[in-house]
């Protein structure tokens, strides 16, 4: 005779409650129900699990044998199962997978994506690697990728995958010490920082490469100081112990202020790449425009960059407008 998963929850529920009449309800089925399931397990082991006592049924010690092991199964058929209507449930609802390098637009982008796709199961990741994004997006595990693009490295985009510019050439200004002498000029110059370490994050694509040579370009060759932690990145600037290059729309910490660049000699290329098989055109414009629609946020309410864009040959002030 074979025992099936309802028997072992038999089991399980006779030996928690203590008697067959409780758990006939907990079960919610008769006692007789109950008492005949009992009987089948026992005659497919070959012994007696329960005794009958006036305080109710009694463990045997075949029954506790058996009971120790019913319960591991009754336990994994469990987790089987919620697996099973989890992955079930998963499939019925559509996925996006989006990665994004570190910049403040990517809060406002995910937001809107939420509003504008709430039954849709979205994630995303950051990493300060654009390479690594755009791998992850070639192998799959990605569907679209918010990059940059240092000027003078481009970027190697993996096979079956599209693109769309969001800003052709965004400077990239400078962070120093609020007490730096060039704090007190609205836009520094390369030949003002001409003293001073500078500092990039190792991890990010080129961006130690880029910064050498448009340092070498102008004559200079400082310092530089590799240092992979924001937070101590941040104290050191404002410390006075280097500079460092940084998006146009990020936020001075404590101590600092960030400058634009005389000659904008600092510029990246800002894209979304996406896997050509995964999105519908549709939902490809829906998602770059909610991307656009975060960073212009941004460049509206910084007033150093928002001030730079509109004393500089760029699309994004009539962007702006609209």
């Amino acid at each position: 005779m074979e025992l099936e998963v309802r028997h072992l929850r038999v089991l399980c529920a006779v030996a928690d409650t203590g008697s067959v009449r409780k758990a006939a309800l907990q079960l919610g089925t008769t006692q007789p129900s109950v008492t005949t399931q009992l009987h089948r397990i026992e005659r497919a082991v070959g012994g007696r699990l329960f005794t009958r006592e006036r305080t109710g049924s009694r463990l045997t010690p075949l029954g506790h044998s058996v009971l120790s092991r019913a319960r591991g199964i009754v336990a994994d058929m469990a987790e089987l199962v919620a697996a099973a209507r989890q992955e079930t449930d998963g499939a019925d609802r559509a996925r996006l997978r989006i990665g994004s390098v570190g910049s403040r637009a990517t809060a406002g982008w995910l937001r809107r994506v939420h509003e504008r796709l709430p039954d849709t199961d979205t994630t995303i990741r950051i990493d300060v690697s654009a390479n690594a994004l755009l791998q992850l997006v070639g192998a799959e595990q990605l569907d679209l990728a918010f990059v940059h693009e240092s000027e003078g490295f481009p970027l190697r985009l993996p096979e079956g995958t599209g693109h769309r510019v969001l800003v052709a050439r965004e400077p990239q200004f400078v962070a120093l010490a609020l007490t730096h002498p060039a704090a007190a000029s609205p836009v520094v110059r390369l030949q003002d920082l001409a003293a001073d370490a500078w500092m990039v994050d190792p991890t990010a694509d080129h961006e130690y490469a880029a910064l050498r040579r448009v340092l070498s370009e102008a004559g200079l060759n400082p310092r530089v100081v590799q240092v992979r932690d924001n937070a101590t990145a941040a104290e050191l600037v404002a410390s006075g112990e280097a500079v460092r290059p940084c998006q146009p729309t990020s936020l001075p910490g404590p101590g600092t202020v960030i400058r634009p660049v005389h000659g904008d000699p600092f510029s990246v290329r800002l894209l979304l790449v996406w896997r050509a098989r995964a999105l519908s055109s549709c939902a490809l414009e829906g998602l770059y425009g909610d991307l656009r629609s975060a960073y212009l946020e941004l460049a509206r309410t910084n007033p150093s960059y928002l001030a730079w864009l509109l004393n500089n040959d760029s699309s994004l002030p009539y962007l702006l407008r609209h």
